[in-house]
């Protein structure tokens, strides 16, 4: 279960549960991986320790220092995290070879049963690196987006309402009607320019922001009705431009996944993790059973043997890899193509490995509680994984506008319309009084000669 880039002390003899650390001469196993265990450049051939570097290597530094034993560094034979074998029971890798661990080595439930761990000196979590979106290409009707379904349909309704009211108002009240030949004034018939078509064309008019010149509303009812009209379309066609910007930039960069509910959703894009690792051990026993099951029924094509090789999986093809959070944040300062997708999966820790009942334990765990006092854990961790970090993104996300963003403008033009609708009931009302005072006016000079 011993994790790659592990620094680990195999043999110790059972005296040592009793003996100084200054009698002892630590064998130091590794595994290399950034930023953890590395190989140093050098012009120059480089011997012993000296070949090694990285923050397992300045951490083994200063426990060897504060607590005084000397140490010696080699690879790990077969480069295995250590597990135990489904049928035997038997550890690999690290594990089979180690006593004593100081080492990006996770608290896990299945490690507890075999060695004693001190205090964690970082903590972490498993989240998913994939690579950055490189764009996708529009839909035909990708230019409705910036709408949701509901509010293009209630924008059809408003249209077709209004129209319907403009008609009926424009037919109702009195100042819509006009005498075609003015040179007759006593010519009975009248005209309305306000017909059913009309209507309909200066509603879409104006919604195309267009205008119609030939119709314009005389009354004041109809007035009410083309302005709260104009007022909607200048609202819904002005968030409609500025969403339709901010949907043309995310449609480039837009994520087929966003967690780890998604990758399991779905099986276009292939995930896996290292096999015989910590992660792999989290997942057999958690929650995440259908994730298990489609890695382990494809194995040998999603298991990966170490990071690098899952990582440049990642950026070759269309795959996912669930990894710890601490390495997926040193790769990503320093690969602007790879990104860390949604949150931790689950909560860990990395601490110093000790054989069960050692007394070794306590000293790790004095030794580390120091390094974090005096600020040198946090220190080494932005030492090793600082880089040149990428130009930050703005927020990828673009929703539809829905009836939450811009549902006030529906109710302010139904309140415009059942306003208009009783300013035309008053114009009716008054040009019939006005009418009927006309008409006894006129039929008083009858009833004298009479």
């Amino acid at each position: 279960v011993w994790p790659i880039g592990c620094t680990v002390v195999p043999g110790l003899s059972p005296g040592l549960y009793h003996a100084h650390w200054l009698n002892v001469a630590v064998l130091v196993c590794v595994h290399q991986e950034e930023p953890y265990v590395m190989f140093k450049k050098s012009d120059k051939p480089l011997y012993g320790n000296d070949r090694f570097e990285g923050y397992c290597i300045d951490l083994l530094r200063e426990l060897a220092a504060i607590l005084g034993f000397s140490y010696e560094i080699r690879l790990v034979e077969d480069g295995k995290y250590g597990a135990p074998d489904d049928n035997t029971g038997q550890w690999n890798g690290m594990v089979k070879e180690a006593d004593l661990a100081v080492a990006p080595l996770s608290i896990t439930y299945v490690r507890e049963k075999v060695i004693d761990f001190s205090k964690p000196f970082m903590t972490l979590g498993i989240s998913i690196l994939y690579r950055k979106p490189n764009g996708t290409n529009p839909g035909v009707f990708s230019f409705l987006n910036p709408l949701s379904p509901d509010i293009w349909m209630y924008i059809l309704l408003a249209y077709l309402g209004v129209s319907c009211v403009l008609f009926v108002i424009a037919r109702f009240s009195p100042y819509e009607w006009y005498n075609p030949h003015p040179c007759n004034p006593d010519s009975d018939v009248v005209e309305n320019n306000f017909t059913l078509l009309n209507s309909f064309w200066f509603g879409v008019g104006a919604l195309m922001q267009q205008g119609s010149a030939s119709l314009m509303p005389k009354a004041l009812s109809t007035r009410i009705v083309g302005g709260i009209w104009w007022f909607f379309t200048l609202i819904i066609i002005s968030s409609y431009t500025a969403n339709l910007a901010a949907f043309l930039t995310v449609e480039r960069m837009e994520s087929p996944i966003d967690s780890a509910d998604d990758l399991a959703k779905q099986t276009k894009i292939e995930y896996g993790l290292v096999e015989d690792g910590a992660t792999m051990a989290f997942f057999k026993i958690s929650t995440y059973d259908k994730m298990w099951e489609f890695m382990s029924s494809r194995r040998h094509s999603v298991m990966v043997k170490n990071v690098d090789e899952g990582i440049h999986r990642v950026l070759t093809s269309d795959y996912a890899f669930l990894m710890e959070s601490t390495t997926i944040e040193y790769v990503t300062q320093r690969n602007c193509n790879l990104t860390q997708i949604g949150g931790l999966i689950d909560s860990r820790a990395y601490g110093v490995g000790t054989p069960m009942g050692s007394p070794y334990r306590d000293k790790m765990t004095i030794a580390i509680l120091q390094l974090q006092e005096e600020g040198k854990l946090h220190m080494m961790k932005e030492k090793w994984w600082r880089g040149n970090g990428c130009p930050e993104e703005e927020s990828k996300e673009a929703s539809a506008l829905g009836v939450q963003n811009i549902g006030g403008i529906f109710i302010v033009l139904a309140a415009g319309l059942v306003l208009s609708v009783f300013v035309a009931v008053g114009e009716f009302l008054y040009k019939s009084k006005q009418n009927a005072q006309l008409e006894k006016v006129s039929r008083r000079p009858c009833i004298q000669k009479h």
